[in-house]
């Protein structure tokens, strides 16, 4: 089960305008030279004033503790949190953020390869940064619609040498690149890490299905969207008091769980950040987060999203 973070009140003390309505936010602690540490891959909680909380890759170098960066989309038909940082959030404001957790991290491998779908650059970047700086073989493939609305370009230059860097644009024939065809081959132990929209997440795992799974690391901004779905109701176990708990078609386990007193930590709450995750013992579950790889779903589960057939047994 994953633990609850520390939720600290952080300082706004940039904001920069990136092109494809990005904004770069630069957090700090008001009183305190350092911030808890992370590493590359790492994303933190805001916990904003309507009651949402957002997750958001941490995208500035793990070695400067002084101050943590986030990279912020305007999300038009999002659920409202990203309209608020663009809208709402001014120098100065004092937001309560999480310490920094991951399941984004880098693996041990010889070579790495980093594929980027827009604003999905945040983490990779900060991988990027951090292969290169311990010396070891990798390459970043960004990808974004157009040159003109590709936010942090100079933040990639400034960062990595142009050797390690191709950028593919839907208006640039020229830069553009097959996915089958650069994921065909798989050099010894490489490391594959993606992270970007929907349709560019179901592309890559597509393309990397022939990839052993634990050479594979993704992070997705949502769970994937089934619209044929039709929600119907199951019943929880709870392995150790035996108590049956019906879920009901119209909510969710983790919302029936709250219902019995039962608070499992939560954040996002669309199958995304694993911070729900439990695990379960028999059953058939109907797993439909973003974030379990295929290995974990036979005894994890994340309630916000998934559910059952039957009767599932939780291990709580």
């Amino acid at each position: 089960m994953a633990t609850p973070r520390i939720v600290m009140k952080l300082c706004v003390a940039e904001i920069r305008a990136e092109p494809g309505d990005v904004r770069v936010i630069t957090l700090e602690h008001p009183s305190r030279p350092h911030l808890p540490p992370f590493g590359a891959g790492a994303h933190v909680d805001l916990h904003l004033p309507n009651g949402r909380v957002r997750q958001y890759s941490l995208m500035g170098d793990e070695k400067d503790r002084s101050r943590y960066l986030i990279g912020v989309k305007r999300e038009p038909e999002g659920r409202g949190g990203s309209a608020w940082l663009h809208d709402q959030l001014a120098l100065g404001d004092i937001l309560p953020v999480s310490s920094p957790r991951s399941h984004f991290a880098l693996a041990p491998g010889t070579s790495h390869l980093l594929l980027a779908g827009g604003i999905g650059i945040t983490p990779l970047l900060a991988m990027g940064r951090r292969l290169k700086e311990t010396g070891q073989h990798f390459h970043l493939h960004y990808f974004a619609r157009s040159r003109a609305s590709t936010p942090l370009l100079s933040d990639i230059s400034q960062a990595l040498e142009s050797r390690h860097v191709s950028l593919h644009f839907d208006d640039e024939p020229a830069t553009q690149c097959d996915l089958v065809a650069l994921l065909a081959p798989r050099q010894d132990d490489q490391q594959l890490y993606y992270c970007g929209p929907a349709g560019f997440m179901r592309a890559i795992s597509a393309a990397a299905a022939h990839w052993p799974e634990e050479a594979v690391h993704f992070e997705a901004f949502a769970a994937p969207r089934d619209e044929d779905f039709t929600p119907e109701p199951f019943t929880l176990r709870l392995a150790s008091s035996g108590a049956l708990l019906p879920v009901p078609a119209g909510e969710s386990a983790l919302e029936a769980l709250r219902s019995v007193g039962i608070a499992l930590p939560s954040a996002c709450e669309n199958g995304a950040c694993g911070t729900c995750e439990c695990g379960y013992l028999d059953g058939e579950a109907l797993h439909r987060d973003g974030v379990l790889r295929p290995s974990a779903r036979a005894n994890r589960f994340i309630p916000c999203v998934s559910r059952a057939k039957g009767t599932l047994t939780l291990d709580l």
